[in-house]
């Protein structure tokens, strides 16, 4: 398993750096897997398996939403009068979206998951501006902060929800916006940030009031081997990505999100 961690960790950054995805997408999924697996059926982590698996997810997405967005401001990717709106209101999304999460039962957690894949990837395809955007180029919200307030929230709840990084939302909304691929997932990451610094401290908090105790391996519900071993591998799947991205045509890579997106859904109901 360790050696699976390691790989998906490195797949994780890799979808960090092109996609936005934060990992959760790719990391979820396996710690959940791997959670039913090692501690058995009858285990209380077996219990809270989805909320471990989106608490350690949204953990390493710290790290990996941090390092990644540094990548994109070198490369001048990002543009700040996009971003800076969305702050805010995902940051509060976020301690939503986490609470929401630990007053449900895991499997729960799962079923949403799934769900919201199948919608995301249909949405792909079938509503026109993501496929192919408008060649002017990324334009801010008509509607001002006002507009962006309510989607930052949404976005940070769904994202914090279900442990995948508010990329599902902002690379769709962005690229209809006009964004290119690459700047769609530039502006996902720094978007990420604060919704896993707050999901991140709101799952803590919430572990040490209630007294949950799973063993030694966890803070809280934060699974640390598996945190520190993504958080490693994933460094390297950005650095590597950082290499890929010349060569990849922005439809090419605006193709590659739903199929990437559906991968994740065979996995996740093989799990």
């Amino acid at each position: 398993m360790t050696v699976l961690l390691c790989l998906f960790g490195f797949l994780s950054g890799i979808t960090t750096a092109l996609f936005g995805f934060g990992g959760g997408f790719i990391t979820v999924p396996l710690l959940y897997a791997l959670i039913s697996l090692v501690w058995g059926p009858q285990s209380e982590a077996n219990d809270v398996a989805m909320q471990i698996a989106v608490a350690t997810s949204t953990c390493v997405m710290i790290f990996s939403a941090s390092v990644s967005s540094q990548a994109h401001y070198r490369k001048g990717n990002l543009n700040w009068s996009i971003i800076r709106p969305f702050i805010i209101p995902i940051s509060l999304g976020g301690i939503v979206g986490a609470f929401v999460a630990l007053s449900v039962e895991s499997e729960w957690i799962r079923w949403v998951f799934i769900v919201y894949l199948i919608i995301t990837i249909l949405d792909c395809f079938i509503r026109p501006g993501f496929m192919k955007t408008d060649s002017n180029g990324i334009q801010p919200s008509k509607g001002g902060i006002f507009a962006d307030t309510p989607i930052g929230v949404v976005i940070g709840a769904v994202a914090a929800f279900l442990g995948v990084g508010g990329s599902v939302m902002t690379v769709p909304l962005m690229r209809r916006r006009g964004a290119s691929m690459i700047q769609a997932a530039a502006f996902a990451n720094p978007l990420t940030l604060p919704m896993a610094i707050t999901g991140t401290l709101t799952y803590l908090y919430f572990a040490l009031t209630k007294d949950i105790e799973l063993g030694s391996g966890f803070i809280g519900m934060i699974y640390i081997k598996g945190a520190l071993i993504l958080i490693a591998t994933s460094w390297l799947g950005i650095r590597f990505a950082g290499l890929l991205m010349p060569y990849l045509s922005d439809k090419r890579h605006a193709q590659s999100y739903p199929i990437l997106l559906f991968v994740v859904l065979c996995v996740i109901l093989a799990a």
